[in-house]
């Protein structure tokens, strides 16, 4: 077995030697190590089951949204259930704005005749595939938190001790259900800074793709918000509620201001301003 750590080390002093974006999916960078390493060269060797953290992680896991195929993540969010629901919608394509800003960092870093500028946009893919792997996290986060408020709604209220208890929960959870969504609320302002500097001195072939990650950006901003409005309202602690809503309209707002930036600069570069 082979600690995670060795590998990714491995990948990232292969692909700084051949100035290479770092800003690659994490099994990408093992393969690229295990392929240099000549791990494979006598037997095949499968990450889940030679890599520590991979094999204690798939012995643990049950099946995340996220590691649903899209048309089955798809149909789950159409289906009759409760989650997934806007929330978790909402993380997911933040975490595509994300995607696209690293994309076209990957992309620019491997342009032709931008050799020099390599560490740079591998920089900016570095960031926008760590704001990606929190955004996808919050997705599953989401619906969880949402199935503890209905949980918590279940709870017993036969008794005043019961209904006191269940009160308690109903608080908690709620707080949490809130507090996700403003966590997916900075994750994607965040994001939108490695989209508009991709708009900015990215390769400007794929500046529409920043301007589709701005446009997901806001979406996904919005829809938390959303989320955020709705959760405070059935809060008991109202100073907690009012300082959550006020956070997330600061928020949406700075968000609102930068997606006008990055379409303007999307605009510009599309006409070889």
């Amino acid at each position: 077995m082979v600690p995670l750590r060795v590998l990714r080390e491995a990948g990232e002093y292969y692909l700084r030697q051949q100035q290479r974006s770092l800003g690659i999916p994490e099994r990408e960078i093992v393969r690229i190590a295990i392929r240099s390493l000549g791990l494979e060269d006598l037997a095949p060797f499968n990450p889940d089951e030679r890599i520590i953290e991979y094999a204690l992680a798939a012995r643990a896991r049950t099946q995340r949204l996220v590691d649903k195929p899209v048309t089955a993540f798809l149909d789950a969010v159409a289906s009759e259930q409760p989650t997934p629901g806007g929330g978790s919608v909402a993380a997911t394509v933040g975490a595509l704005a994300a995607a696209l800003g690293t994309m076209v960092a990957n992309g620019s870093a491997h342009k032709r005749g931008w050799d020099e500028r390599w560490a740079v946009f591998s920089d900016w893919a570095v960031k926008g595939c760590a704001l990606q792997g929190a955004l996808v996290a919050l997705v599953d986060e989401d619906s969880r938190a949402f199935e503890g408020l209905m949980a918590a709604l279940r709870y017993p209220k036969q008794t005043e001790a019961e209904r006191e208890a269940r009160s308690r929960a109903i608080e908690a959870a709620t707080r949490v259900a809130i507090e996700v969504p403003l966590a997916v609320m900075n994750q994607v302002l965040a994001t939108m800074g490695v989209v508009r500097a991709m708009a900015e001195i990215g390769n400007p072939n794929s500046v529409a793709d920043a301007g589709v990650g701005a446009l997901c950006a806001r979406a996904a901003l919005m829809g938390a918000y959303l989320n955020v409005k709705t959760n405070a309202s059935g809060l008991v602690d109202r100073a907690f509620a009012e300082r959550a809503v006020a956070e997330g309209a600061e928020l949406q707002s700075r968000a609102l201001a930068l997606e006008s930036e990055i379409l303007a600069i999307v605009e510009r570069r599309m006409i070889g301003g």
